[in-house]
């Protein structure tokens, strides 16, 4: 059924001038000017094809036709205030449902997700793989991290810097390790071939060989002494951690984003 189209606005100075008896005491409680609320309610009388107040020697009056319209009326605006509230309820949620690489997730992701979890016991999450493409409007996402030069359509902030390292064990081969994504040239000489960025940390951790990732991948294995830098590409891709703008503006998501950006 094809709904009438409601001038809410309109609806909502009535309510404000029919409590006041006044179209001043209405402005004043929305934050406009009497003449607005003047206007409002005379578009409003046009639409509706009836009049709504009258000025009398003692005031402004509702005629029946206004008074006949204002119980249902305050009753609409207290369910679309629920209507709301309902909408917002999953602000409250502290569930997040996050999609990243398998490789990502692993390496960097769950342990910053874990120390994150510290702050609140009542966290819970959701981990999903982006390896075959995000759609956000089929798995019910929060965040989703990509490997990418850019943040694409959706908001975004940039995880680290851009640009690959080299990296291996003391004393391992020499020899390189491939992964899909790895830079090109790499590929082509490659003695040694995986599945991810992350298969090829672990390789390269083993003695197998060099292997060219992400920097931000390579960071706690750098860190920790497991690998050594060899080297570094030039390179405009990152990790970014992206969401359209509804996911993003969550209270639950801002969070995240400046502990996992801090």
């Amino acid at each position: 059924m094809k709904r009438t189209h409601l001038p809410l606005n309109g609806l909502r100075v009535l309510d404000a001038a029919a409590r006041h008896l006044s179209f001043t005491r209405a402005a004043d409680e929305l934050a406009v000017t009497p003449a607005a609320v003047g206007q409002q309610i005379r578009a409003l009388e046009d639409t509706l094809g009836v009049v709504l107040f009258r000025r009398t020697t003692r005031g402004l009056e509702l005629t029946p036709e206004g008074e006949a319209g204002l119980d249902a009326l305050r009753q609409g605006f207290l369910q679309f205030e629920e209507a709301v509230r309902a909408m917002q309820a999953g602000q409250s949620s502290k569930t997040l449902t996050i999609a990243a690489p398998r490789d990502f997730s692993a390496k960097w992701l769950a342990p910053k997700l874990a120390d994150y979890a510290r702050s609140d016991p009542d966290l819970r999450f959701v981990l999903l793989s982006s390896d075959d493409g995000l759609d956000f409007t089929q798995a019910n996402l929060d965040l989703a991290v990509c490997l990418s030069s850019a943040k694409g359509e959706h908001e975004g902030v940039a995880l680290g810097a851009a640009g690959f390292l080299t990296v291996g064990a003391e004393g391992g081969a020499d020899t390189t390790i491939a992964w899909p994504g790895c830079p090109g040239e790499e590929a082509k000489a490659a003695g040694v071939t995986v599945g991810d960025a992350g298969l090829a940390l672990d390789a390269a951790a083993a003695g197998f060989g060099r292997a060219t990732v992400p920097a931000l991948l390579a960071e706690a294995d750098l860190a920790s002494g497991r690998l050594v830098r060899f080297g570094e590409k030039a390179s405009d891709e990152t990790y970014w951690l992206i969401a359209p703008l509804p996911q993003w503006r969550q209270k639950k998501v801002r969070s995240l984003v400046t502990a996992l950006t801090a």
